[in-house]
């Protein structure tokens, strides 16, 4: 209960000291310490009556109230990041707070990393982006622990493990790329991205080459070599990217190997 009460009252421009006066009211709960800090006097407000009723039925009343996203309308990132820190305390009573600010019952976790996995607002964002299965399965320790570094670190590698399996290839990065896609002087790649019969297939062909360089460039090499400490991901960040990777994994689903891939086979 307090570290519920400490995250409903941290830094929120919503449940401010109005706010809570106006939801206890309404709840019928009484205020016994209207001149403490929000925390101290929401705990005790809600303590109290707990132990008045014998059961929690109106803490679960107040949290549901307190977190209706439509109080949330002009701040929805607030409303995210606080419903995450609460469900990870939730967890452990076997409650589950939804995106429609409703709880629900679930299995009590009794770890934390069980709660971090059961809340964590990266693994819900990459189902709902419906992001590829290819992504996940080379970082899938990583989000669930909600570490953003590492999570595009081990996801970036996987795009080059595919271009590996499908060319033949073992060289790594913007070479690997420039072996397995760059047209030469023949005009023809190892792996193509459509028929190449046109100009302007030849074009998107050679732009998505290059934004899969861009990435390695950008993400791989920077997460690679410098220490997590000076190269910051922010969840955000994080999320963008793997989408990104999500992109460029479908089209590789869609590439096909030309007549120079048996060339590479034959020599392997």
């Amino acid at each position: 209960l307090e570290k519920i009460c400490e995250v409903l009252t941290d830094t929120s421009p919503v449940l401010t000291g109005s706010a809570i006066s106006k939801l206890l009211a309404q709840l019928r709960i009484e205020d016994p310490s209207p001149g403490a800090t929000k925390r101290v006097r929401l705990f005790e407000a809600l303590w109290c009556r707990q132990n008045q009723d014998g059961c929690g039925n109106l803490v679960a009343a107040f949290i549901q109230e307190a977190m209706n996203p439509v109080r949330y309308t002009e701040d929805p990132r607030s409303f995210e990041l606080k419903r995450d820190e609460l469900n990870k305390v939730l967890a452990f009573a076997g409650y589950f707070l939804g995106e429609d600010g409703k709880l629900r019952f679930t299995e009590p976790v009794k770890t934390l990393t069980e709660a971090e996995a059961l809340a964590n607002r990266l693994r819900t964002e990459l189902s709902r982006r419906n992001v590829h299965p290819d992504v996940l399965r080379f970082c899938r320790a990583e989000w669930l622990e909600g570490n953003c570094f590492h999570a595009v670190l081990e996801a970036t590698k996987s795009l080059a493990e595919k271009i590996r399996a499908m060319s033949g290839l073992t060289t790594d990065g913007a070479e690997l790329v420039d072996q397995a896609f760059g047209l030469g002087k023949a005009g023809l790649p190892i792996l193509a991205f459509n028929t190449l019969r046109s100009e302007t297939e030849r074009s998107e062909h050679t732009g998505l080459m290059n934004l899969m360089k861009g990435v390695f460039g950008t993400f791989r090499n920077p997460t690679a070599h410098e220490p997590r400490i000076f190269w910051n991901i922010t969840e955000q960040d994080a999320l963008d990217i793997l989408t990104l990777l999500s992109f460029l994994h479908r089209r590789l689903d869609s590439a096909v190997r030309t007549p120079r891939y048996q060339d590479i086979v034959g020599h392997t």
